[in-house]
């Protein structure tokens, strides 16, 4: 006896199968882009940390060289562009007033602070006179730092110290 086979039924379960598959290659797809995203995720996080850390160390050698720098003044020749006028005492009170204001720089930069506590310190600092003879003597380097960020903190803080000028009270933590 023969046995008559339904054709719906065989296409049935073959749409069926391809819904199946269809669906299982969706999710496998899905579950690659997810895969994909995290490990870029993880490799920006690694980069970032290798930034911190080279700024980290960019950090430290600027430090190691300025103080030698302060330390023996024929080693200060070299990066001194500072006018040769000032006395070579003044110069020195320079570069160290230099080396904290790097310091806040990386500070920042690395995301510690950010602008508004950037120019809390500084408004601190700038209450000093030597580190404001300092900040008016690097005016001519800071100008060549077009567009940078460097540059945009450097207004920041011409900013602050017309700020400060300008202010009708001593009272400078609140200016």
């Amino acid at each position: 006896m023969v046995t008559r086979k339904d054709s719906a039924g065989g296409l049935g379960s073959t749409t069926a199968g391809l819904l199946l598959a269809t669906a299982a290659l969706t999710l496998a797809a899905r579950r690659r882009r997810v895969e994909a995203r995290q490990r870029e995720r993880e490799l920006e996080l690694e980069e970032l940390a290798i930034r911190r850390k080279s700024l980290a160390h960019q950090q430290l050698m600027h430090w190691e060289l300025l103080m030698r720098a302060i330390d023996d003044p024929s080693l200060a020749d070299v990066i001194d562009t500072y006018d040769k006028s000032i006395p070579a005492e003044r110069r020195r009170q320079f570069f160290y007033a230099n080396a904290w204001y790097v310091n806040l720089y990386h500070i920042h930069r690395a995301g510690l602070i950010g602008d508004e506590e950037f120019s809390g310190h500084l408004r601190e600092f700038l209450q000093n006179p030597i580190f404001r003879e300092y900040w008016e003597a690097s005016k001519r380097p800071r100008a060549a730092l077009n567009g940078a960020e460097e540059a945009r903190l450097g207004r920041l803080v011409d900013d602050l110290v017309k700020e400060l000028d300008e202010a009708d009270t001593d009272e400078w933590w609140v200016v």
